[in-house]
């Protein structure tokens, strides 16, 4: 039988911004809460893939005036010095180039405001989700938590789309998910799913690692009461969802993904314990 090593995933945080409570489960209350934007550098066997990109100091270049300004009033963001992925990486002695492809989960701007530091690397995204942004401006831009700005300008060069890629169907374990999309180089370790209701084209990651699969969920959950106790966000929260049915029903197949002991699950947002 060969042998081969299976996925490493590393955590990072880069930044957070902050709100009420309330906002991403009902009761919770008006303390104002600091939810961390997360991304996660996965590597098979020399191979790397980054999965967002966190927030970058072009967030607050491009949202000081304009209509974009709201984006920070509603959402402040603190990104202190250091704390970008570049700046991250360069620390560890990451080498920026050596990322071949990031991984967009969705074109909110706390996940791709460090696309423009990463100027070797290909994107991989939802062909859906960058159809429905890649012409909004301004206040429709807005709505949909995209700055386009924030986009390299040769993004299109660089972009493939998983809807291209093998479909193949998902473990048992997996289960109540059924099919995903084979991501190329990664030796069916890693498996995108479509995660939809929070924006359009929003995806996840199931990836094989040592102990078993992990679900890199993005923004399908804030908190984990919101898919172990199905506890729902506010009603205000369904204004930035592209649709709220289909968000919770996503939610109720993670839930039940959640009984599978071996199953890992990770949030963009979950705060720290």
């Amino acid at each position: 039988m060969a042998w081969f090593n299976m996925a490493k995933i590393t955590t990072f945080k880069a930044g957070y911004c902050t709100h009420i409570a309330c906002m991403a489960m009902r009761g919770a209350g008006l303390k104002v809460c600091q939810f961390p934007a997360r991304a996660w550098l996965i590597e098979i066997d020399g191979y790397r893939w980054l999965w967002d990109t966190g927030y970058a100091d072009y967030f607050n270049q491009y949202t000081q005036t304009g209509i974009f300004k709201l984006y920070q009033k509603t959402t402040p963001v603190y990104l202190n010095k250091g704390e970008s992925l570049k700046e991250q990486f360069d620390s560890l002695g990451i080498d920026l180039a050596s990322i071949q492809n990031i991984i967009i989960s969705h074109f909110h701007g706390d996940h791709i405001a460090g696309l423009k530091d990463f100027i070797h690397s290909k994107f991989i995204c939802s062909q859906e989700g960058w159809q429905t942004v890649k012409y909004l401006r301004g206040f429709n831009a807005l709505r949909q938590g995209f700055v386009p700005d924030l986009l390299p300008i040769d993004f299109e060069k660089r972009v493939s789309f998983l809807e291209q890629f093998e479909k193949c169907e998902l473990a048992p374990e997996l289960a109540p998910f059924t099919f995903g999309y084979i991501l190329p180089h990664s030796k069916k370790q890693i498996i995108l799913v479509p995660l939809p209701g929070h924006a359009v084209g929003h995806i996840g990651a199931f990836i094989l690692t040592d102990c078993g699969w992990t679900l890199l969920a993005s923004d399908a959950a804030w908190v984990k009461a919101n898919y172990k106790e199905l506890k729902k966000p506010s009603r205000l929260a369904h204004l930035i969802m592209s649709d709220s049915k289909s968000y919770y029903q996503t939610l109720k197949q993670i839930h039940q993904l959640s009984y599978h002991p071996d199953v890992t699950i990770y949030l963009s947002h979950e705060g720290e314990e």
